[in-house]
């Protein structure tokens, strides 16, 4: 019997030791865990402060941008005051330095005004508000009753326009 019982003794030895055997590399794997798992809550730690930054650098910017375009766009406000205060033959020629200066403003930032008279109906960059008979072909843009705007190569207001249905008949 004693054999019987030596045995499983040897066994369990056995096992003991390939169980101090595989612990250190257990102990060495949870340590890489531990040490890429900390790595990784940095970097997304990291992540968020500079998504956080970025939003607040564009709401700077936007802030700026806007504030600077404001501040041009209040000299106009002072040439109309002054207007105000003038007679009828200065209000006019006031009036049109007026306008001089609000188109060189928008220029500066890129936004210019859309040609459509005489040109052919597009829908992407018009609204036809009326469709009327006249001499001109039809599809063609006989009358702009608001301008149309872009910024840059975008379209920022439509013009409304009165497009020629061709002659009557």
């Amino acid at each position: 019997m004693k054999e019987d019982t030596s045995e499983p003794n040897e066994r369990q030895q056995d096992l003991t030791k390939e169980a101090d055997a595989v612990s250190p590399a257990l102990e060495e794997m949870q340590r890489a865990y531990n040490d890429l798992n900390s790595r990784y809550l940095r970097l997304a730690a990291d992540f968020e402060n500079y998504r956080k930054r970025m939003a607040r650098e564009i709401e700077a910017r936007t802030t700026f941008a806007i504030e600077d375009f404001a501040v041009e766009l209040l000299e106009v406000m002072d040439n109309f005051e002054r207007a105000e205060k003038a007679d009828g033959a200065g209000l006019r020629e006031g009036m049109e330095q007026i306008k001089k200066l609000l188109m060189a403003i928008l220029d500066r930032h890129g936004i210019r005004p859309m040609e459509c008279r005489g040109l052919p109906f597009d829908p992407e960059q018009q609204e036809a508000i009326a469709y009327v008979p006249s001499d001109a072909e039809e599809g063609i843009v006989i009358d702009e009753v608001v301008r149309g705007y872009c910024m840059q190569d975008k379209v920022i207001r439509c013009a409304k326009v009165v497009v020629s249905k061709g002659k009557e008949e």
